[in-house]
């Protein structure tokens, strides 16, 4: 997995998802309005739907395209039509 994408990037994003989660649990304990707690919780899903995509993308530019050259295109092919369905259900 570390040759599909740049780890160190994965991580500064998590833990900014991270830092967003905390925010909303500290929101909820400081009575904040509902709107703002709302926005705040968006913008953690979007951040972390970001990581899927960067992660998918890795995915298809090494691991598929690997599994295409070694001559497993079919196999290649419907694992990842699979793994992008799994994706697209989180949305």
């Amino acid at each position: 997995m570390r040759e599909c994408m740049e780890s160190k990037n994965l991580h500064l994003r998590l833990r900014k998802v991270a830092g967003q989660v905390n925010a909303v649990e500290r929101m909820i304990d400081e009575d904040v309005p509902c709107e703002d707690v709302l926005i705040q919780i968006n913008a953690a899903k979007n951040a972390l739907h970001k990581i899927g995509q960067i992660v998918l993308e890795g995915h298809l530019r090494h691991c598929v395209r690997r599994g295409i050259e070694n001559g497993d295109a079919e196999n290649t092919i419907s694992d990842f039509i699979k793994t992008l369905e799994h994706f697209s259900r989180m949305s």
